[in-house]
């Protein structure tokens, strides 16, 4: 069975690096891309890396904002539901496909970047995937080092 304690104080042992990634976050917060779709983005790309602090804290937030439990609950079949608008359809495939780089396919990529053309902003584009890649960074910190959940019931 595997030990759910936090492995080091990860924060404090790297605080500047740790406070570069929060002011690159926070960055990413004030770009002008809609704060709820970058927490759909965040949560699903922390499901697809089993990152257990990143769901709970994004879930949360989201919860917090006004998301409802529907669209929580069905954020891992967004493809297989009419939940989702056409923008944050084209964003979660966009955070997909740069997640898991070992299913790379040119053309898939080439045929995202049309669909986020079609929705986005060249700034958008370039705030979005500055946000997939700062929450698989999030995530590799999260899933590595373990920090603690705290039960919110």
């Amino acid at each position: 069975m595997s030990d759910f304690k936090q492995r080091l104080p990860h924060a404090k042992l790297a605080a500047p690096a740790f406070n570069a990634l929060l002011k690159t976050s926070e960055a990413i917060h004030t770009s002008g891309v809609d704060p709820k779709l970058l927490e759909l983005i965040f949560l699903r790309v922390s499901q697809i890396n089993g990152c257990a602090f990143c769901v709970d804290m994004h879930s949360h937030d989201l919860l917090k904002s006004g998301e409802d439990q529907q669209r929580l609950n069905t954020l891992a079949a967004w493809r297989e539901i009419a939940f989702f608008t056409e923008q944050e359809r084209a964003a979660l495939n966009w955070a997909e496909r740069f997640t898991d780089l070992q299913k790379q396919d040119g053309e898939k990529e080439d045929a995202a970047f049309a669909l986020m053309k079609e929705h986005f902003s060249e700034s958008e584009i370039a705030n979005i995937t500055f946000a997939v890649a700062i929450i698989n960074a999030w995530n590799r910190l999260g899933v590595s080092m373990r920090p603690q959940v705290a039960r919110r019931a």
